[in-house]
């Protein structure tokens, strides 16, 4: 059956789509919206994780050439414990650095550094390894050369500094023994010639300190353990581990409250 139009009488059909279309403007708007989203979320988690997780840290001096050289940038882990070996960074809290920093930035470059885009080049930091923990017995020098930590001699060959002529540097050029008090870490740089180090502070006088007490990082400053040079992209590595260092047994006694140093007064 074939159905008829009545008389007089248009058959029509209404587009509701047209009324609803976004025009140009709505569509940019909805884009910037979306991309600021995106942008406020992405600030949001690089902070939490730098905060909580891990940080980039700029390598301003040479202390720790080459397993760092100057300009490296260094991803710090902040949630794993502090093991002997570790290359750390930590606020100077007892002012080794001096008055002024090392690489000034403005406004946008600090808060570039606080939300994790650039790598943090803050004065009221340092980088070093960790030679030893708490009541451990650091001394220099045994029979070869070499530091003892608990008695036991260590091998540094795989990571102290060598020259253009492959001449590796001495572990100390000057000796000495202590005890690591409790809660605190002594702390050394690969390259033993260019780095004012816990050696260089044990006979600093702080008021109301034991002679040397600033020698000893508190383990509250440390900021993270480094995992990996992230940039320049040609020593890009993840950071190899000193063994013989981390293989070395615990003290066999508690940490004391006061660090023990001799002799009184040495200094690099």
């Amino acid at each position: 059956m074939t159905s008829r139009r009545r008389p007089g009488k248009e058959q029509t059909t209404v587009d509701n789509t047209r009324e609803f279309a976004p025009t140009t403007g709505e569509r940019i708007w909805r884009a910037v919206k979306e991309a600021l989203i995106i942008l406020v979320g992405a600030v949001v988690v690089s902070s939490v994780l730098q905060h909580f997780v891990g940080q980039m840290f700029l390598i301003p001096s040479g202390s720790m050439e080459h397993t760092l050289d100057i300009g490296d940038r260094v991803i710090a882990q902040k949630i794993v414990p502090v093991h002997r070996g570790d290359v750390v960074v930590f606020r100077d809290s007892a002012g080794w650095l001096g008055p002024e920093p090392l690489v000034k930035r403005g406004p946008v470059g600090h808060a570039l550094e606080f939300i994790g885009v650039l790598p943090d080049t803050s004065q009221n930091y340092l980088i070093k390894r960790v030679i030893g923990l708490p009541g451990d017995t650091v001394a220099c020098c045994d029979a070869v050369g070499n530091l003892t930590v608990n008695g036991r001699s260590v091998d540094e060959k795989a990571y102290l500094y060598r020259s253009e002529t492959g001449e590796q540097v001495m572990p100390s050029d000057i000796q000495f023994r202590v005890v690591v008090p409790a809660g605190r870490i002594f702390v050394m740089g690969d390259h033993r010639n260019a780095s004012a180090d816990s050696r260089c502070h044990l006979a600093d006088v702080v008021p109301g300190e034991p002679t040397g007490a600033d020698a000893f990082v508190p383990l509250s400053d440390v900021a993270g353990v480094g995992w990996a040079i992230f940039a320049p992209f040609n020593r890009t590595t993840i950071l190899p581990k000193a063994t013989d260092l981390a293989q070395i047994p615990a003290a066999t006694t508690p940490a004391p409250d006061q660090a023990s140093i001799e002799p009184a007064g040495v200094t690099c």
